[in-house]
């Protein structure tokens, strides 16, 4: 099923709360009911903006938090949901569902395409090569043949970049060294299906290596699968799990993270949901903030900016998150400099 919704303003809040069914009919029935009003008379006051947002999966609880992000930091550059600007949020299911609503933003003309994570820029790409496409967690964006470099996209595609550099996942195993004494084994959980793990993977390895600690591949491709995996990595002796980004991994981050205590294992994470879901750690950027800045390339786009003259941005603030009850539970002992660097410590 494709699933769609036409917000027009946050001060109207869906029931969440009600089956899928039901709430896709309340949510559609809203925008059909209110958009025409609502529409014409931002007409009155100049020209009604329309932006296509594809999420990375049907879930729209999960992406909440991130719209609303995107909705505060909109008004706060002064496009009003409802008054000069539609968002056009789409829910795709499947990889031929991510490809239809692509192309029916494409057929509506929309000013520009904001797309979540790989999984959708690629889609969008494929739909259309004249809308202009706002990337957010653009990661591998060069390899994956979405820009040209980070300093002239080249193309209808801009946005913001995951990280720096693969080299960013070396962190992880520098970390767990501080923590885990005497690390000789590591495992990494990876999406089979999400190709541009593949450098922040090598980089990972290479770093590990480096140390001479064994790391051992496990891809996945479903969630049932996820207790077959944990238990393997614990009979292979490693002393933690990394676990490697992709909206299909997150979107199954506490389940890991459960299987990962119950086989007394740490997991860290690139993102700080991951230890606020009963993970062990995270280094990486803010996911929120990155909805912020994706506001600012919007504006900019319809302002009459080229994306292919605007750079694409890294992350330059990292957060390191460790959840301390989790830690006790594992016995681990942080050291003092370890915890006294983190930016948020959960207990």
């Amino acid at each position: 099923m494709l699933t769609q919704a036409t917000h027009l303003t946050s001060t109207v809040e869906p029931p969440y709360r009600l089956g899928m069914d039901r709430r896709r009919f309340l949510l559609t029935s809203l925008a059909g009911a209110l958009i025409q009003p609502l529409a014409a008379e931002a007409q009155q006051a100049g020209k009604v903006h329309r932006i296509g947002v594809l999420w990375g999966g049907p879930d729209r609880e999960l992406v909440l938090p991130f719209e609303q992000t995107l909705e505060r930091s909109l008004r706060e550059l002064g496009y009003t949901p409802g008054h000069n600007i539609v968002l056009d949020y789409r829910y795709p299911e499947t990889t031929e569902h991510r490809l239809s609503h692509a192309a029916d933003l494409t057929r509506l003309g929309v000013d520009v395409i904001v797309a979540s994570v790989n999984t959708t820029i690629t889609p969008a790409k494929q739909a259309t090569t004249t809308i202009p496409i706002v990337m957010v967690y653009g990661a591998d964006p060069i390899g994956q043949g979405y820009i040209a470099s980070l300093a002239r996209p080249g193309g209808n595609i801009t946005g913001l970049a995951w990280d720096p550099a693969p080299e960013f996942f070396g962190k992880f195993v520098e970390f767990l060294m501080q923590v885990i004494p005497g690390l000789s084994r590591l495992a990494g959980i990876v999406d089979a299906k999400f190709p541009a793990t593949r450098p922040y993977w090598m980089a990972t390895e290479a770093a590990a290596r480096s140390r001479n600690i064994v790391l051992r591949r496990h891809d996945v491709q479903a969630s049932s699968s996820f207790p077959d995996v944990l238990g393997a990595i614990k009979r292979d002796r490693a002393a933690a799990v990394i676990v490697f980004l992709g909206p299909f991994l997150y979107q199954h981050r506490r389940e890991i993270a459960e299987l990962a205590v119950r086989h007394r294992l740490p997991s860290v994470f690139n993102y700080r949901e991951g230890p606020e879901s009963g993970g062990f750690m995270s280094y990486g950027p803010d996911l929120l903030d990155a909805y912020r800045r994706a506001a600012g390339y919007i504006q900019k786009i319809l302002n009459g900016a080229k994306p292919a003259e605007l750079p694409v941005e890294q992350p330059t603030k990292f957060y390191l998150v460790i959840n301390l009850k989790t830690a006790k539970a594992l016995g681990l002992t942080i050291p003092p400099s370890l915890l006294l660097r983190a930016d948020q410590v959960i207990e």
